[in-house]
């Protein structure tokens, strides 16, 4: 096919060459076709016919008037679905090889008949007047700590007009997380911007079908910073685009840097939010000339930050138990029938009495869980020793896999008085030393000896040195393992190697 180009070269050698032959030779042409062109006095793009004729039988002719019924009634409908439909209607009649081009002819329907699609306007941002934030889920990503799967989100906060943004930790949609998520990302900004957005979050949102409602709380955090409230419709997250946009980003560059860093699996969660803070300075980085603009017009912070805690007011049932945000902790039993004041973190909660903090207990994830610590319970345990059996929360009170292959030692032993000597000994662990006490049970498991509470009591006072129990971490499970086994071609190390286990030994207590 010649080109616009070679038409051009040959037009311009007519006025150097006497020869037509010599011209078409030198702009790469066959000697009629130069001839053609010359006559013509036009670019082979001017005189080119579009090509609207078919150049093989349409397969799908007969049925396209059921595909277009369909499309009209359900335009998300993909190609495959509609391949595998006609596939069961008519058996024999369409090949799986014929995907691409139903794909094509419907791409081409809805472009040219379809319905309209959903139009996105372009907004213009200003320096220093919008911030969105929205919660984040991360645990997709595998992080571990330890080896144990991290569930986690990310608060998200973004300036719209350079894409600054900062992140903070969280476990839940609070408004603990919220407003310590916010003023983190602020007192970072080291200012304010004029509004601040987010979407329908309970946590800051009381009704929303009014603008007005949003909650108490959330108002007082905004008016002291002199932050004017916005939020999205329902369902409407296009209106807190550059924050849903920055989600799937960061998320993205997080995923590529624990590439980069070859494994998934921090030592606690400072390290990774160590981590997360040198990938959110590089990604800011890049963004400093439009952020200084921002920084020009930015307001400025208050004198002190607002407390980012939720206190409430709890009383201490006859089980020693307190019941927060439908999760029960245990306190200590002399707490029973007080009213404690608990202050709720986004990571831990405080129980006060008597203008004293008594505890200091991790937060729970989820609803109805549960956290009882056997040091609360077990002096009235040992004295109702028949209540430990149908316990509610029995499994709270197996401090360690060890406790618990001690309690199961024991029930085999001593069936009648298994409980008792159980919690003598969870009871010898509160008075003395946890650490002893499961270094003796272990001496006792690997000396293949009787389990009872005068022999756990014995070793503890013994003063011997005994060595910490042997720890078995349990890596993730590489699944694709059990296919080899199942199919016979599994590589050296046998089913031991599937299953991950490694065997880590400890040192003194």
């Amino acid at each position: 096919m010649v080109s616009d180009r070679q038409v051009r070269r040959l037009m311009s050698l007519l006025q150097q060459e006497q020869s037509l032959q010599v011209s078409a030779d030198k702009a790469g042409m066959h000697r009629e076709t130069a001839g053609k062109y010359r006559r013509l006095g036009q670019l082979p793009s001017a005189v080119r016919t579009e090509h609207d004729w078919r150049t093989r039988v349409d397969p799908f002719v007969a049925v396209w008037p059921w595909v277009v019924e369909q499309l009209s009634l359900n335009p998300g409908l993909e190609a495959k679905t509609l391949l595998e439909a006609l596939q069961r209607a008519h058996p024999g009649d369409f090949a799986d090889g014929q995907l691409r081009t139903l794909q094509r002819q419907v791409k081409r329907w809805r472009g040219l008949e379809g319905p309209g699609r959903e139009v996105f306007f372009a907004q213009v941002h200003q320096p220093g007047r919008l911030g969105q934030s929205d919660f984040s889920h991360m645990t997709k990503l595998g992080v571990t700590l330890g080896g144990r799967s991290f569930a986690h989100l990310i608060y998200h906060f973004v300036l719209t007009y350079s894409n600054w943004e900062a992140f903070t930790i969280c476990y839940t949609e609070s408004f603990e997380s919220l407003s310590e998520g916010l003023q983190n990302a602020l007192w970072e900004l080291g200012g304010v911007p004029q509004r601040h957005r987010t979407d329908c979050l309970s946590a800051a949102i009381a009704n929303t079908s009014n603008h007005e409602e949003f909650t108490r709380r959330y108002q007082e955090l905004l008016k002291h910073y002199d932050l004017v409230p916005e939020k999205t419709n329902p369902d409407s997250g296009n209106e807190n685009g550059d924050v849903e946009q920055r989600h799937h980003r960061f998320k993205r560059a997080v995923d590529q840097a624990l590439m980069l860093r070859g494994s998934r699996d921090f030592a606690h969660v400072a390290a990774y939010g160590q981590f997360l803070c040198a990938l959110t300075t590089q990604l800011n980085r890049g963004r400093r000339a439009r952020f200084a603009e921002e920084l020009q017009v930015l307001g400025g912070l208050p004198p002190v930050r607002v407390e980012a805690v939720k206190r409430l007011v709890a009383r201490v049932d006859c089980g020693s138990l307190i019941h927060v945000d439908r999760n029960a902790y245990s306190v200590n039993s002399r707490l029973i029938g007080q009213k404690v004041e608990v202050r709720l973190y986004v990571g831990h909660l405080e129980v006060w009495y008597g203008q004293q903090k008594v505890e200091e207990l991790s937060r729970l994830r989820g609803r109805q869980q549960h956290r009882v610590n056997y040091r609360h319970v077990i002096d009235w345990l040992v004295r109702k020793p028949g209540a430990f059996a149908a316990y509610r929360y029995q499994a709270d009170l197996f401090p360690s896999s060890l406790f618990r292959v001690a309690y199961d030692r024991l029930q085999s032993q001593y069936a009648a008085s298994a409980d008792k000597q159980y919690l003598k000994i969870l009871e010898l662990a509160a008075r003395e030393s946890q650490v002893l006490v499961e270094a003796a049970i272990g001496r006792l498991v690997e000396l293949d000896r009787a389990m009872s509470f005068e022999a756990v009591e014995a070793l503890v006072q013994s003063g011997q040195q005994l060595a910490v129990p042997t720890c078995v971490r349990v890596d993730a499970v590489d699944l694709s393992a059990y296919d080899q086994l199942l199919d016979g071609g599994g590589g050296g190390g046998g089913p031991e190697a599937a299953l991950g286990l490694e065997v880590e030994g400890g040192g003194g207590p």
